[in-house]
């Protein structure tokens, strides 16, 4: 319980240092007309001629090495979490979260921002729970929406202020 109100915490602090607007990314009323093409917004987000964007996603399973219960484990998800945040900050990660009790073994993910899966890895690397080996990734290639990284933002939006952490 304690872990998933981590991970909870953590996407409750997600946020880019991109200076999209507010009024950028406001919410429509209902029954307004389509939205136009915003090529500034599109530049910040890293959007091709479709809209899209190149990431790296990265699915964590299960490792071979559980770390027990205790301030070591505690330890380790710490630096996880402190991973994430300082990746979101530097907008290189634009979603990240765990997956329900799979019995594949899928843990989490991360959708990355970078153009190379070497990239992504070199990130992943510095994560303690796959130092560890309580986690192992597997890395894809994928194109996907640019308005993913939108994300964090639209997330800090949704979390009352009493949830944050400092």
């Amino acid at each position: 319980m304690r872990i998933r109100s981590l991970w909870l915490s953590v996407v409750a602090c997600l946020a880019f240092p991109f200076a999209v607007s507010r009024a950028a990314v406001a919410e429509s009323p209902p029954n307004a007309p389509a939205a136009t093409y915003d090529a500034e917004l599109a530049r910040r987000v890293g959007a091709d001629e479709r809209g899209m964007r190149k990431y790296v996603l990265v699915i964590l399973k299960t490792g071979a090495k559980r770390v027990p219960d205790g301030p070591e484990r505690d330890a380790m998800f710490a630096g996880h979490f402190a991973n994430m945040q300082r990746w979101a900050k530097a907008g290189q990660l634009a979603v990240a979260g765990p997956f329900s009790k799979d019995a594949s073994g899928w843990r989490g993910l991360y959708v990355f921002s970078v153009d190379t899966v070497e990239a992504a890895r070199a990130l992943v690397e510095t994560d303690p729970v796959v130092q560890k080996g309580e986690m192992v990734p597997e890395f894809h290639d994928w194109y996907g929406t640019a308005a993913a990284m939108l994300l964090p933002e639209w997330h800090e939006r949704l979390v009352p202020p009493a949830s944050k952490q400092p």
